[in-house]
């Protein structure tokens, strides 16, 4: 098996489900229905299952349905080691809490590798157009899933940033503070480091898969780059190095992070950019050669996780293929039968090119799902 398979999904007061329980047995699941119905409720459970977050909301709360305390979510997925049961529970006002296997977990990162998934919707063109913010949460999702010692490192580095910038904040009303400066430095260097190397790492990985999708997708009209933007230069991909430079930066910026009580230089500010044929696209492309490139990233995805972990992830496709001309509607679906795809779509004939394909269909409709 070289796919990951969802098999089964439960939902309890999730969203506007107030009970749903569904199995799957086909690689293609369609969710068909009109707008606001709960499509996207449901791959959003099964996003939240892969990574512990919504892609939509950072509060849990709002997963909740509305005049209900609690909710739960459960998965099963059958992958090369076994079945994989997680469970969620999602709480007004407590921290949410995690099993897999039945068994609870003490971090959200022990979550992480168990199921993996790519999701692709609308939403996904804040990746170009919007801040480095965006850009920075794509690399950190995407390396989090295949990548278990990656989240740990990131979550040290938030800890040790949020404690320099306080520290940096203190000392403007304590100056003797100062000498306790570097012990937080170093402790910053050494994550961000490692941060910085698999982000750089992983695009080089996704430019050689991105380039070549992306050239079938355009008929070889378009060349396009992915380029790591890292706030810390570095020569060699060798951690010793960057972690060096990287603390070589905090002491020439000191003085402006003293003044301002901010670090200003670190993987926090790191960025990525995208080219096709040398041209900037979020600068001067246009909407088409956007959506392209996203189209190229998502599914450059899919390559990367399988030469990473030896299994698909799972597809999810949030209303994305009506954004799609036939050419592009081509290239996601050859990818239907190596990973299990789950689609929202608002009328089946969106797709002709799905031909009768082995599918699950369900209607959805005001929280309720019906077989078709």
């Amino acid at each position: 098996m070289l796919a990951l398979k969802l098999k089964e999904l439960v939902l309890r007061n999730y969203r506007n489900y107030e009970n749903l329980e569904l199995s799957f047995d086909s690689d293609l699941v369609i969710f068909a229905g009109k707008n606001a119905q709960g499509k996207t409720n449901i791959l959003e459970a099964i996003f939240l299952s892969c990574t512990g977050r919504s892609h939509k909301t950072s509060k849990d709360r709002e997963l909740i349905k509305w005049g209900k305390g609690e909710a739960f979510v459960r998965t099963r997925v059958l992958r090369q080691q076994g079945i994989r049961e997680i469970s969620i529970g999602l709480f007004a006002n407590e921290k949410k809490k995690v099993f897999i296997n039945r068994n609870p977990v003490s971090r959200i990162g022990e979550l992480m590798g168990h199921l993996n998934s790519v999701l692709f919707s609308p939403d996904d063109m804040k990746l170009i157009r919007e801040g480095p913010s965006e850009r920075r949460r794509f690399m950190d999702m995407e390396l989090s899933q295949v990548q278990p010692a990656y989240f740990y490192y990131l979550q040290q580095y938030n800890r040790v940033l949020n404690q320099r910038n306080k520290l940096l904040k203190e000392i403007q009303k304590k100056p003797s503070l100062i000498s306790t400066l570097s012990v937080w430095d170093e402790q910053l260097a050494d994550a961000g480091s490692y941060i910085i190397l698999q982000r750089k790492l992983l695009c080089d990985s996704l430019q050689i898969i991105a380039q070549e999708i992306h050239h079938r997708i355009t008929q070889g009209a378009e060349k396009m780059l992915i380029i790591y933007k890292p706030s810390v230069s570095f020569n060699n991909a060798d951690r010793k190095e960057v972690k060096k430079n990287f603390l070589r930066e905090l002491e020439i910026r000191r003085t402006y992070d003293l003044e301002r009580g901010i670090t200003s230089k670190g993987c926090h500010r790191d960025d990525l950019l995208f080219q096709i044929n040398g041209m900037d696209v979020r600068t001067y492309g246009s909407q088409g050669q956007m959506r392209t490139i996203v189209l190229s990233l998502k599914l450059s995805e899919l390559e990367f996780m399988f030469r990473e972990t030896g299994e698909y992830p799972l597809l999810l496709l949030d209303d994305a293929m009506s954004e799609l001309d036939p050419i592009r509607q081509q290239m996601v679906l050859e990818y239907i039968g190596k990973a299990q795809t789950f689609i929202t779509l608002t009328d089946m004939g969106q797709i002709p090119a799905f031909e009768k394909k082995n599918m699950q269909v369900f209607i959805i409709e005001a929280g309720k799902a019906s077989p078709c």
